[in-house]
């Protein structure tokens, strides 16, 4: 026992028994294992340990452990350990330390401490330690990426080779509005990656399979339905043997970004002061509306304006006053035109209106004299009312110019040329057009002052029974006697008016006076149902049926004296609407017909649909009429069967001979109109005609 209590000789057996134990376990070259007496002195050093710390057996035998290898930050506790395996006799709990070598090195053991005892009393203190740095790395470098992946700004989902969906991030949710819970395990084509479009799907997973990536601006769309602008990024990640382990999804939302962008764009493309598109938007514009017009071979206008004392207003003014001013103008000319049209200030008190896809070069007029007349409307500046005119010069395509700088060296010319000749006026470049253009203009300001001045007036057209001859009505037929030219025909001035939008108070002045003359000719004992044409304006107004109830309600006329004509064409264009505003009118309980029948291209089957009394037959059908074999004869003679079998009443219009008359009786025609009708009423069958 001697030798076992002798200190050297104790601590030198223990040493050969760590020996004899790494050795039967060949933990040699994995563990570092070392052991050290109750005073830290080193007693034993394995090759591992030379490995693991660089530290040499030569120089750590005899060496205080705690000069050898120390804790570094976090590894607290470390001599506590020790001490507790002196003080206990027993293991420690395996655990990780990161610590720090003589020669320098850092790195992370997992350690455990044993104590060795020998004829029962504890001389050392083996300790076994395993390098774990690299573990710990990864560790570190997961744990990292974990965090970056959570709180990455951009919306990130991970799936795995087969594309199920593995995991998604917080910013993912907060864009798109699903959680894990909606999308773990699904597969990714369930949610398309935010993007919509089959076909753009798999275009993109086509490019997935060749090149491995794919990113783009798609439009995506939130869980709630919104949908919303984003970037998408997508791309496959390969494993050690470069296959495909997981495919990575980051979409960014930029609706931001694009809103910022569109108001960059804004900016570039209008004008600062009235926000109106500028040269550069007004050119690209242009260009678009040029080419779609050689495409389409239509027609269209290009409108320079100038303001007339606009310098002296600006001059007297300020230019507070000025900016106010041209801010107003833009928002009157934007009102004269429709949507498909731009309106771009040049700069200055300069304006260009484009006009696309017009219908002829009265409807620029018409646009350019609603200008003259809404820019003459009085201002208020700086508590002054202020009067401006302006002056405009009109181009069109294709017939005074093929491109843009001609069409527009020639508006420009054409608006000097309005500025010479008095302002306050427009001119087209062409003198012939723009001889055209004033007269139609001219026509429409004297029909304005007809109104005013009630130069309209009515005559009737007597409506003859053929079965007994009796007058059945009459049909409102509108002159305008005018000042110089005298009494005129609805031709020579309805275009003018559906063209300037007078139409509409020109038929209601029709509708209430033939209300008034039909009451009349009832108070006189002669009972008899008015006729009124609607255009086409008339009939698509909303409050028809209220204006058709004020006109019976005004003059006391029982609705069934009062007869409403609408043309074929205006209820083959009108589509279902039409069924709805002649149920409305059938409702007030006047009578209603389809004049010019046979001209619509449509057919009596689709009559059955609409709420309706009688056909026209149109007068062009009447020609002809005097073999049974003729074509126009088939025709009237079927128009007249099919409409009775459908209780319908048949007229025809412009019957001129008796022939025709003849004809119309013979196959049960039931009322006819023209020079016989005229001729059969006698000059007293009617009252005269009636003025506005």
């Amino acid at each position: 026992m001697s030798e076992w209590n002798s200190t050297a000789g104790a601590a030198q057996a223990a040493a050969e028994l760590i020996a004899r134990m790494v050795a039967a376990v060949e933990l040699t070259p994995l563990v570092a294992v070392s052991s050290m007496d109750r005073t830290g002195r080193v007693h034993f050093w394995n090759r591992a340990c030379f490995d693991m710390y660089g530290i040499s057996v030569e120089e750590a035998q005899g060496r205080d452990y705690g000069s050898l290898v120390w804790p570094v930050d976090g590894s607290d506790g470390y001599g506590d350990v020790l001490e507790c395996v002196w003080r206990d006799g027993k293991p420690s709990q395996p655990r990780d330390w990161r610590v720090q070598t003589a020669n320098g090195r850092q790195l992370w053991t997992y350690s455990t401490l044993l104590p060795i005892h020998l004829g029962g009393v504890l001389q050392q203190v083996c300790r076994m330690d395993v390098d774990i740095t690299a573990r710990k790395r990864q560790e570190a470098a997961l744990q990292l990426a974990a965090q970056v992946f959570e709180n990455s700004p951009d919306a990130i989902l991970l799936t795995d080779q087969r594309r199920l969906v593995l995991s998604v991030n917080r910013a993912y949710s907060d864009v798109t509005g699903y959680t894990l819970p909606d999308m773990l395990g699904q597969p990714l084509a369930a949610h398309r990656g935010g993007i919509e479009d089959e076909e753009h799907y798999r275009q993109v997973w086509a490019a997935m399979d060749k090149d491995g990536h794919w990113q783009g601006e798609i439009g995506a769309q939130h869980k709630d339905g919104r949908r919303y602008p984003a970037w998408l990024s997508l791309r496959a990640i390969r494993d050690g043997s470069n296959d495909i382990s997981n495919y990575m999804l980051m979409l960014s939302d930029i609706s931001a970004r694009k809103k910022t962008e569109e108001h960059t764009r804004h900016l570039a493309e209008h004008d600062f002061l009235t926000d109106l598109p500028n040269r550069v938007l007004l050119l690209d514009r242009l260009s678009l509306a040029l080419a779609s017009a050689r495409r389409k071979g239509s027609m269209l206008a290009l409108l320079f304006l100038d303001l007339d004392r606009f310098k002296y207003i600006n001059d007297t003014l300020g230019h507070a006053a000025g900016d106010q001013l041209l801010q107003e103008v833009a928002a009157r000319l934007v009102k004269c035109v429709r949507g498909v049209d731009t309106v771009s200030r040049q700069g200055g008190d300069e304006f260009v209106i484009l006009l696309a896809e017009i219908g002829g070069i009265e409807q620029a007029a018409h646009v350019a004299d609603t200008i003259l007349q809404a820019i003459s409307q009085d201002y208020m500046l700086e508590g002054q009312r202020v009067s401006v005119s302006v002056s405009i010069g009109i181009s069109l395509f294709p017939g005074d110019g093929d491109d843009i700088e001609t069409l527009t060296r020639n508006a420009d010319l054409a608006m000097y040329s309005a500025k010479d000749g008095g302002r306050s006026r427009f001119r087209f470049f062409d003198p012939e057009m723009n001889a055209r253009a004033m007269e139609r203009v001219g026509v429409e300001n004297a029909l304005r002052q007809a109104l005013k001045k009630r130069q309209f007036q009515l005559a009737f057209d007597p409506v003859i029974e053929i079965g007994g001859g009796r007058v059945a009505g009459a049909e409102a037929l509108l002159r305008w006697r005018h000042p110089e030219q005298g009494l005129l025909l609805p031709e020579r001035f309805l275009g003018a008016a559906e063209d300037s939008g007078l139409i509409r108070p020109i038929g209601a002045w029709v509708l209430r006076q033939a209300c008034r003359e039909a009451r009349r000719w009832n108070a006189a004992g002669r009972p008899m149902a008015v006729a009124v044409n609607l255009s086409m304006a008339e009939f698509t107004q909303k409050d028809l049926a209220a204006q058709v109830r004020a006109a019976l309600a005004r003059h006391a006329l029982p609705p069934e004296r009062l007869e409403l004509e609408v043309t074929e064409a205006t209820l083959m264009r009108q589509g279902g609407a039409a069924q709805e505003t002649l149920q409305a009118l059938r409702a007030l309980g006047v009578h209603l017909t389809i004049d010019n029948f046979g001209t619509g291209y449509s057919h009596l089957g689709q009559m059955k649909d609409y709420p309706v009394d009688k056909l026209k037959i149109d007068r062009s059908f009447l020609t002809d009429l005097d073999g049974e074999g003729s074509e126009n004869a088939a025709v009237v003679g079927a128009i007249i069967a099919m409409a009775h079998s459908l209780h319908m009443k048949v007229a025809a219009e412009g019957v001129e001979t008796a022939a025709q008359l003849d004809f119309l009786r013979r196959h049960g025609c039931d009322q006819y109109q023209g020079r016989q009708a005229g001729a059969a009423a006698g000059p007293d069958a009617l009252p005269g005609a009636s003025r506005g």
